[in-house]
């Protein structure tokens, strides 16, 4: 019956047997089938195609013996292919788990015939970068140290991290450590929760890319708007003058830093552009020869003096600074507030060429050796930067990985009792590409697990028994350092002046246009994006160097990312307690430190 079905086949190409060999040839293709376990159209296939190279269009038995020596025998086994490809082709996690307990069944059900001096012989292969430590020696399952070779055909620890020899080293500090180690109190007394109401945070995913132009400026004049009125009232201007409107005499006007070009804003290239109310929208150069000193932004609204008497540019002689929110001013406490120790990292939390989560693994010991009352995690949990994933050498999604990556964190960390607040980034490769970023939504957690983490947004007002903190995991320092043009005689250097901005402009990422690689919905960003109030402390991670500034009285962190490259990062600590209300405002960040991982 297959040796018919093959010569049907075969037919349509022009070969048939021949009429004297028709039953040899329909009983050597009939074994030929069987010996070599292929199918009908399969045969037919490789028969056609030796046939078309030799230039035959008869089948005869010898034809088809030279057919099988040639062709058929040098094709690749399948020997192994009945075994169900056990150990072969892409494994996901679950398969990983399920390898690993056959091994394990196994090798125990091997013990149980051999004698304890044969037993006894049998080690584990390690390293000497990598020895397996007692702790982790009964652990091989990736879902309780989510090894991440799983995930990674290639997925090796990254030698460059594992031979580092400064870890725990302080890099910078802020405030005097009373006595040498740090430690809170494993999350027993700290509360933390989101600052404003519920209504007023992003607490769910939302349609974007369907912004409309006149929205978007709707928002920019609302901006300009409000923090004109600010500044009016602060300085005690009596009124704004439009900025396109030729006068003699000094003006002051209100509007919106911009550059008049696609390039890079310069001295030469600075225009104004006016509010609605007293400019409708108008542009006019800005000549800043004459200012003793500036720092100026695409975006930044200011409000300047000068005059313009063509009506064509401005010629500004003074600038008048930002004036950033209130502190806020919590309810005084009946008992004396404790202090809270908090720990800040972000990431990424593998080195950049090996997908184990060697890093987190550690930061997660640190954790649990000096249990901090509040750990802030910042993404990217899974960078979307990186080799592995921008090659797609991944065997799980990416969803999946991030699942895994937030279960390694939340279980292992129970015993230390950290409240955890996890905030996402635009890199995460698997979550929404938007700013304002809503809080991860795929995390199923417990009931016990619920009360103990917390999923926030990207930005986000953070309150933590009384003290408040500005969490942001967009690199806002390296975009606005990229644009920000200044001349000044002060002491402030960039990182200051830039900080400085941020809390008067009372924006968490005040720059416009945004960053080629960030992509803003405006009309959320309005809501969602804009300082309540001034934070007392404020956590801005960057590429760019660590450090820990006071700024206007605010506490402004870069942590840094816990790795670099293919090297071991930092991450930061601090001790804060609330402040017993009084006139003279002290800082509630008693201390403050960047640390090596």
């Amino acid at each position: 019956m297959a040796a018919e079905v093959v010569l049907e086949e075969v037919k349509v190409f022009g070969l048939a047997a021949q009429e004297d060999e028709e039953a040899a040839v329909t009983e050597k293709l009939a074994e030929l089938c069987m010996l070599y376990r292929l199918k009908e159209n399969e045969l037919a296939d490789e028969l056609v195609a030796f046939a078309a190279g030799k230039q035959v269009s008869l089948l005869t038995a010898d034809f088809l013996n030279i057919f099988e020596h040639e062709a058929l025998n040098k094709r690749p086994t399948k020997s192994h292919k009945r075994k169900e490809n056990r150990y072969s082709g892409v494994k996901d996690i679950n398969t990983i788990q399920e390898l690993l307990d056959v091994e394990e069944e196994e090798e125990n059900l091997l013990d149980a015939y051999t004698t304890p001096s044969k037993g006894s012989q049998k080690r584990a292969v390690t390293t000497p970068e990598n020895p397996r430590s007692k702790r982790t020696v009964s652990t091989r399952s990736p879902h309780l140290l989510f090894s991440p070779r799983c995930f990674s055909p290639s997925a090796t620890p990254s030698q460059k991290y594992t031979s580092r020899g400064n870890q725990g080293e302080v890099v910078t500090s802020f405030g005097s450590v009373q006595g040498t180690s740090w430690s809170g109190n494993g999350g027993s007394a700290a509360n933390a929760k989101l600052f404003s109401p519920a209504e007023d945070c992003l607490s769910k995913r939302y349609k974007f890319m369907f912004q409309k132009l006149f929205e978007n400026r709707e928002v920019f004049a609302c901006k300009i708007e409000e923090l004109g009125e600010a500044l009016k009232e602060h300085y005690r201007i009596e009124e704004f003058s439009s900025l396109i409107v030729p006068v003699q005499e000094p003006v002051t006007v209100l509007g919106q830093i911009g550059c008049d070009s696609n390039g890079k804003l310069n001295a030469k290239s600075v225009i104004l552009e006016g509010d609605q109310e007293h400019s409708s929208g108008g542009q006019v150069p800005v000549d800043v020869s004459e200012l003793a000193e500036y720092s100026l932004f695409p975006g930044q609204v200011v409000i300047m003096e000068g005059t313009n008497s063509t009506g064509g540019q401005l010629v500004a002689s003074k600038l008048y600074e930002g004036v950033p929110l209130p502190f806020h001013q919590p309810t005084s406490p009946a008992e004396e507030p404790e202090q809270q120790m908090v720990l800040v990292a972000c990431g990424p939390y593998t080195t950049s060429d090996s997908i184990t989560y060697d890093p987190l693994v550690d930061l997660i010991e640190v954790i649990n050796k000096s249990r901090p009352d509040v750990c802030i995690l910042l993404g990217p949990f899974l960078d979307a930067k990186h080799t592995q994933v921008e090659n797609c050498q991944l065997t799980a999604s990416f969803e999946d990985v991030f699942k895994m990556c937030m279960k390694l964190i939340i279980e292992n960390t129970r015993s230390a009792g950290s409240r955890l607040v996890i905030v996402p980034s635009l890199r995460d490769v698997h979550h929404d590409y938007i700013y304002p970023q809503p809080p991860f939504s795929c995390c199923e957690l417990s009931k016990e697990d619920k009360q103990r983490v917390l999923f926030v947004s990207d930005p986000c007002t953070l309150e933590i028994n009384g003290v408040i903190f500005g969490l942001t995991s967009t690199d806002l320092l390296f975009h606005m350092g990229a644009e920000e043009i200044s001349r000044s005689a002060s002491v402030l250097d960039r990182f200051s002046r830039i900080l400085k901005h941020v809390l008067t402009q009372r924006s968490y990422y005040p720059l416009y246009p945004p960053a080629e690689e960030i992509n803003i919905d405006y009309e959320n960003f309005y809501h969602y994006a804009q300082l309540p109030v001034t934070p007392d402390v404020l956590i801005t991670p960057s590429d760019l160097r660590y450090f820990i500034k006071d700024i206007l009285g605010c506490i402004c962190m870069n942590p840094g990312r816990l790795t670099k490259g293919q090297v071991g990062g930092t991450y930061g600590r601090l001790y804060v307690q609330q402040q017993v209300c009084r006139e003279d405002r002290k800082s509630p960040c008693i201390a403050a430190q960047v640390v090596r991982i």
